[in-house]
């Protein structure tokens, strides 16, 4: 992915930011139930959009918003390193990034072969790879916050919406 030199995220990006954060977490807390509800389906012969649910319609936002984000990202790129960081923290940034972008998007693509492509494996894989997403965001959550907080490098101003330009 391109790096810029700029030292903040574009409104745009930290729009999609905050916006497909909250969805997830949206997503997340209305798939209790979901294997229940995907067996009827399942049993039913129901498919397409019949019988969606507020989850699969957050999954399928996401989803969007997550291919809007990857071509802005391409497009304009992400800022560079914070100031004093190490390359192995550079690099771990770098990984931690890619697995969340991954997991972004294998989630709501495993739950849409559950569920409008009726294959059962896939959200059995969904619901273990949606706990890990949110894992894993928790734990960028945390560490950006530790580096605004403890490290003081300025890491939550980048995705601030207050920010100036």
């Amino acid at each position: 992915m391109l790096v810029s030199t700029r030292t903040e995220y574009s409104k745009a990006q930290i729009i999609l930011h905050w916006l497909v954060a909250i969805l997830i977490l949206a997503a997340w807390l209305t798939g209790d139930n979901m294997g229940r509800v995907l067996r009827a389906r399942f049993d039913s012969g129901t498919t397409g959009f019949e019988g969606s649910t507020p989850h699969v319609w957050l999954g399928c936002a996401v989803f969007v918003l997550i291919l809007i984000r990857l071509v802005l990202r391409r497009v304009q790129g992400a800022p560079g390193a914070l100031p004093g960081s190490t390359e192995m923290m550079e690099k771990a940034a770098h990984w931690g990034h890619r697995v969340i972008y991954l997991l972004m998007i294998a989630v709501p693509a495993l739950g849409a072969l559950a569920w409008f492509g009726g294959v059962r494996a896939a959200g059995e894989a969904h619901e273990t790879a949606s706990n890990a997403l949110l894992l894993v965001a928790l734990g960028h959550a945390v560490l950006a916050i530790w580096h605004h907080a403890i490290r003081k490098d300025g890491a939550l101003n980048r995705m601030r919406l207050s920010q100036k330009g």
